[in-house]
């Protein structure tokens, strides 16, 4: 049963934002401090994924465990909710059934797709980090770095 009244439970949920998430900022600080740059919500493809990297055909999606139904057995934040489980199910399942054929169809048209599930961010953020690098590669301003000479043109007659 549920402890707050219809009006109480309504102007609670109308607070929860579906973008600009405190998870989702938390992973832009870091792609940005890994020396990455990207497009937020990009409406070109399927989904309109947190962070894209059109170059790179790659794109995040940074997921709320409850709304997105974290699979993981462990996670504390993919709970089911204690009442109204009759709306909660099929609305919770939809998302990730979205998800799923979101990715599907990035997947097809050649993107590669990684997802961050809220949890990540407080469990190991070394090891998110490591994932980041992985899929992201090194940044463009990372080679910059290495090879400050790369790009250049060589002087005429020399």
């Amino acid at each position: 049963m549920d402890t707050l009244t219809p009006q109480e439970r309504s102007e609670r949920m109308s607070r929860v934002k579906g973008r600009n998430t405190k998870p989702e900022l938390v992973v832009r600080r870091l792609v940005t401090a890994l020396g990455h740059r990207y497009r937020l919500h990009y409406g070109k493809v399927p989904g309109k994924p947190d962070l894209a990297f059109p170059g790179r055909r790659k794109v995040i999606f940074v997921h709320g465990c409850f709304w997105h139904r974290h699979p993981d057995p462990t996670c504390p934040l993919a709970r089911l909710p204690k009442s109204r489980l009759d709306f909660w199910l099929p609305k919770l399942e939809a998302n990730r059934e979205r998800d799923q054929a979101k990715r599907a169809q990035l997947e097809a048209l050649g993107w590669s797709v990684l997802e961050i599930w809220e949890c990540e961010l407080t469990r190991a953020p070394e090891t998110l980090t490591a994932r980041i690098t992985d899929f992201l590669g090194p940044s463009s301003s990372a080679t910059k770095r290495l090879y400050p000479d790369a790009g250049t043109v060589p002087a005429h007659g020399a």
